[in-house]
């Protein structure tokens, strides 16, 4: 049986060749052979909306993400903080389904909840204010009606004030919450949780409600490539350079 393969924080950008070299063995290899992909927020280091891809960098991506779904297997694609501006637009030309906030899946028999995972620092309550703000049907309609250099000026400047408030917050604040991670397993009666985003790749066992339940980190791409590989005997974190 085919494996179905997850990844996270790609963080695509030109000037990063070593995760460029990994993501086109990824998208001519494993991809192309799996039963399926999720790629769950973050695929671009910034996504500032899919007219986007009349630029060299972002049709080549695209290019490569359609050799998989053309390939025949289904490509999910999730938004993360630095793409949450990824739109149907770019979700067509890629042949891929844009995922929900959340999605619930059948993981070979078990019970599964995906997400870019941002939602759970719930710690963080200054990112969550914004997290809010930014994502709202309002501030995105008025983020896209702005000319793409605009865009591109504020994002510079959001990068900018986020290194800096990041680099006075506690380390602890920016990841997950236990609560929020609790009940979110809870509330949607799954075993599983696999998210990326705080870039510390880990396998967490937990007992929620008297039950074994887990929580799968996934690696981000600062180095090389990373995916999960799930199986039904199991899951697998496989590097790809």
């Amino acid at each position: 049986m085919k494996p179905i393969l997850f990844a996270s924080d790609l963080h695509l950008a030109a000037e990063r060749p070593d995760a460029l070299r990994a993501f086109e063995a990824f998208c001519k290899g494993p991809a192309r052979d799996a039963a399926a992909v999720y790629l769950l927020g973050d695929l671009f280091d910034w996504w500032l909306g899919d007219d986007q891809l009349r630029q060299r960098f972002a049709k080549d991506i695209a290019r490569q993400l359609r050799g998989i779904s053309d390939a025949g297997v289904p490509l999910y694609l999730g938004q993360g903080n630095r793409d949450f501006l990824l739109g149907e637009g770019f979700a067509r030309a890629i042949g891929a389904s844009l995922l929900p906030e959340r999605e619930r899946i059948d993981l070979f028999g078990v019970p599964t909840l995906v997400s870019h995972g941002d939602e759970l620092c719930t710690g963080d309550a200054e990112y969550q204010r914004y997290r809010a703000h930014i994502r709202s049907d309002e501030s995105r309609a008025r983020l896209l009606g702005l000319p793409l250099f605009v865009r591109r000026m504020i994002a510079w400047f959001l990068r900018r004030k986020s290194r800096h408030a990041n680099a006075m917050k506690a380390e602890a604040i920016m990841d997950v919450e236990e609560a929020a991670v609790v009940d979110t397993l809870r509330r949607y009666e799954v075993d599983r949780l696999i998210h990326g985003h705080t870039h510390r790749p880990a396998h967490h066992a937990l007992v929620v409600d008297g039950r074994p339940r887990e929580r799968i980190v996934l690696a981000d791409w600062h180095d090389h490539g990373h995916y999960l590989e799930a199986t039904p005997a199991g899951l697998v974190d496989r590097e790809i350079r």
